[in-house]
């Protein structure tokens, strides 16, 4: 007989599925950013200047991702109250981000740099799909914090599975480092 502390570790269904998920996403922009740099390469690519709030939005994300963690922490130790705190503010700050994200490009719009349409410039095409993709990714993760966010406020729900609330985390947790990858690839790699 073999007990409990024995047995190999395995991971949630759900959790398992999450990173199933993450691996596809990462290999749908590394074509995007692969796709980017041998579109460089030609002549008619238009250099310009990300916008800076750009710079602006990576922070609010790092700082959303400590919110986060820490937000799983005070779940785990059953500090309600503070959870509450800091999903709402993890919430916030994500849409903090996509808004900051929209105005980026409102911006560049009014540097005359056209992002679709026939005076479009490929180099602003592939920033917005690439970074519009990474935005719908974002508010899929907003989505989630407020689906547990809901939970958290519902006095009826009065269950202490910290699966939901890891897996938000660790979703939240991977579109911050994308959002990273690409900020670093936008500015000194691509």
């Amino acid at each position: 007989m073999t007990s409990s502390a024995d047995q190999p570790k395995r991971i949630h269904p759900h959790k398992f599925t999450l990173w199933v998920a993450m691996g596809s996403i990462v290999m749908a922009f590394a074509g995007l950013t692969s796709a980017y740099i041998v579109k460089k390469n030609q002549s008619s690519w238009l250099e310009f200047d990300l916008p800076v709030l750009f710079w602006y939005s990576t922070a609010v994300i790092i700082i959303s991702s400590i919110t986060i963690h820490l937000a799983v922490k005070s779940f785990k130790a059953r500090e309600m109250g503070r959870y509450r705190n800091l999903i709402t503010i993890t919430a916030i700050l994500g849409v903090l981000f996509i808004l900051l994200q929209y105005l980026g490009f409102r911006d560049l719009e009014a540097r005359n740099i056209a992002l679709v349409g026939a005076k479009s410039n490929s180099a602003a095409s592939f920033l917005l799909v690439i970074t519009g993709l990474h935005m719908l990714h974002v508010l899929g993760g907003v989505i989630a914090l407020l689906v547990i966010f809901a939970r958290a406020f519902n006095k009826r729900v009065k269950s202490y599975s910290s699966v939901p609330v890891e897996m938000a985390a660790t979703y939240w947790h991977f579109v911050d480092i994308l959002w990273i990858y690409l900020f670093v690839f936008y500015n000194w790699i691509g």
